[in-house]
């Protein structure tokens, strides 16, 4: 069992999300940065996709109530456990009446923990990821309050003495938002060629920066305004985390984890899948820039991206001299 302390109602329990639900309406969800999650899960041994907290609202504090082991990935932060500090993507032991806190970031905007074994909530098509807008999911389809307490699967965690750790080299160098702009690679969408000349130019040739306008919904951007060649009514149509709409403003919309799973605007790129860490991590105020890539390239970046956690897998399996099969 762990007991919230510190929170905001932004913190939720997530998973890999409910893929499969679109035509009900229901979007994808999940954690923003998926890639942290499965890395805070593996480091643990877990399944990829065992349910941990997305924390969103710094500082965060819990107690837990039986020994186990937690993992703490995504944006960099100091974390504590009990009166120990522990390195950013780092998994430890954790002692019944301990606390763990996390402290505002330094670097992205998103903090992944991840329990050993998971926790224990009733799965909603499939998936334990909180749903706000539906409010079913997670822990009773809404945020985390103070006094909330979430029970843990049960669950047996070999770790080495003094934990074990990632290190994920495309994360080395990611830009905190704010020194410089992070990069997104693209795909043209199915609209891309309704927009002038000028404007398909600036959308790849300026930078773009992220309102205040910004949650698991999507992000708001400010910058250069993309035009149509000529008004353009649409038919509502699917749309997916990482599609780049263009509203009559002009200013573009980036659709995100809790996307609706249909509109109207104009579609004029999808960031790649690969990519949408960068977006999670991404603050208020961060500078985007965008780059169009071929669909090979996405391909195999998300191949690419899948091997690295399967090597994950291998390595640590080795370094908590466990024997079994990945």
């Amino acid at each position: 069992m762990i007991e919230i302390l510190t929170t905001g109602l932004p913190n939720t329990v997530q998973d890999l999300g409910r893929p499969g639900h679109l035509a009900l309406g229901v979007s994808h969800g999940g954690a923003m940065d998926k890639q942290a999650l499965a890395i805070a899960n593996l480091i643990l041994g877990n399944d990829p996709s065992a349910a941990g907290i997305e924390v969103a609202l710094h500082p965060f504090r819990l107690r837990v109530h039986i020994d186990t082991a937690v993992a703490v990935t995504g944006a960099d932060c100091a974390v504590s456990v009990g009166d120990r500090p522990c390195p950013p993507w780092w998994a430890t032991t954790i002692r019944a009446g301990e606390t763990l806190v996390l402290e505002a970031p330094r670097i992205g905007a998103r903090s992944y923990i991840a329990f050993a074994g998971g926790l224990d909530l009733p799965p909603v098509m499939g998936s334990r990821a909180t749903d706000v807008k539906g409010g079913f999911g997670g822990f009773a389809g809404r945020g985390l309050s103070r006094g909330d307490r979430l029970a843990l699967n049960p669950a047996q965690c070999r770790l080495p003495a003094g934990g074990i750790g990632a290190a994920l080299e495309e994360r080395r160098g990611a830009a905190d938002g704010l020194a410089s702009a992070i990069e997104l690679r693209v795909l043209p969408a199915a609209e891309f060629d309704a927009f002038t000349p000028e404007a398909q130019a600036a959308f790849t040739g300026s930078e773009w920066s992220i309102t205040n306008d910004a949650n698991r919904m999507g992000y708001r951007l400010a910058g250069a305004t993309l035009s149509l060649l000529s008004p353009l009514e649409l038919l509502s149509h699917g749309i997916v985390p990482g599609t780049v709409q263009v509203p009559p403003s002009g200013q573009p919309i980036i659709q995100l984890a809790d996307a609706n799973t249909c509109g109207g605007y104009p579609k004029m790129a999808t960031v790649i899948e690969a990519d949408l860490w960068r977006l999670a991590q991404a603050p208020v105020g961060a500078r985007l820039r965008f780059s169009a890539v071929s669909i090979e390239a996405s391909t195999e970046a998300l191949r690419a991206n899948r091997q690295q956690r399967r090597d994950f897998i291998v390595a640590r399996n080795l370094m908590a001299g466990e024997q079994r099969a990945p």
